[in-house]
């Protein structure tokens, strides 16, 4: 008996898939790379491999890498305890940690910025041991953090709780410690779906601008990030040094997107052959 299917047939779904790639996501990139292909070569990389862009690369970069790591050791933290445990309030701390999806990044880098300023609730606290928070780098890496985190606590626990008990009890039957259980059997299964956080992670905060501008002072060559870089020049209607630079971005996330889904696909076969 044919099996029935609740949506269209293949040529009505693949046509309306197409055509919202197209007019979402190919036709904005594709205007981008047009645009940045205006310039000429000698142009491109004059625009490109300016100090102060060269600085705004490296100030967001390194950011969101630190951002990246935090959020691979806390979301997987975060991720086990939600799935693990029960505990008071359980239920609003899962809830919570969609809220940066929410919360229009303006408003997250306001409180951000209230936060960590030097009279802030924690900025006070800090400055006592000599910890300036706000308007410098480690102020734009906890922005990132805040917005990228849900990236990895959603996709590692889905899978953390589709994790069949048996795998653990026959491990601790056979003599293994916790650490071995949680390095040999668990997060070998998580890797995947760690690596998949992980970038994601990490693409949203080398294209965060709303939660970062507030608290990160917008200095050249110190605290000036790409995005906000190439909304100044959008300012100056300088448009194709604006897409010149905005492509930088683009094949840093294209390039990490790629070396991420090879790395998945490794650590999928391992895990497989395993």
């Amino acid at each position: 008996m044919r099996r029935r299917n609740v949506l269209p047939g293949l040529p009505l779904s693949l046509g309306v898939t197409l055509f919202y790639v197209g007019l979402i996501v190919v036709l904005p990139l594709a205007a981008l790379v047009i645009k940045a292909a205006s310039l000429g070569p000698a142009d491109y990389w004059q625009i490109i491999s300016s100090p102060r862009a060269v600085a705004s690369y490296r100030v967001t970069v390194l950011s969101a890498l630190g951002a990246t790591v935090f959020n691979l050791f806390f979301g997987l933290a975060l991720a086990w305890v939600l799935t693990r445990y029960r505990f008071p309030g359980r239920r609003i701390v899962d809830a919570m940690v969609d809220l940066p999806f929410a919360l229009p990044t303006a408003v997250a880098g306001i409180a951000l910025t209230a936060l960590f300023a030097n009279n802030g609730w924690f900025g006070s606290i800090l400055g006592e041991f000599g910890i300036k928070v706000a308007y410098t780098q480690l102020g734009i890496m906890i922005a990132m953090c805040f917005t990228s985190i849900p990236f990895v606590v959603r996709t590692v626990q889905p899978v953390l709780e589709d994790l069949d008990p048996a795998l653990e009890e026959a491990a601790q039957s056979l003599g293994g410690s916790d650490w071995e259980i949680f390095r040999k059997v668990i997060l070998p299964l998580l890797t995947p779906a760690l690596m998949a956080g992980v970038s994601l992670s990490f693409a949203r905060s080398l294209g965060e601008f709303g939660a970062i501008i507030f608290i990160a002072g917008n200095q050249p060559m110190s605290t000036e990030i790409t995005a906000l870089l190439i909304f100044i020049r959008l300012e100056e209607y300088d448009y194709q040094a604006a897409a010149a630079i905005a492509s930088v971005l683009l094949i840093t996330a294209f390039v990490m997107l790629a070396i991420t889904n090879w790395l998945q696909a490794r650590a999928l076969r391992y895990t497989v052959k395993g």
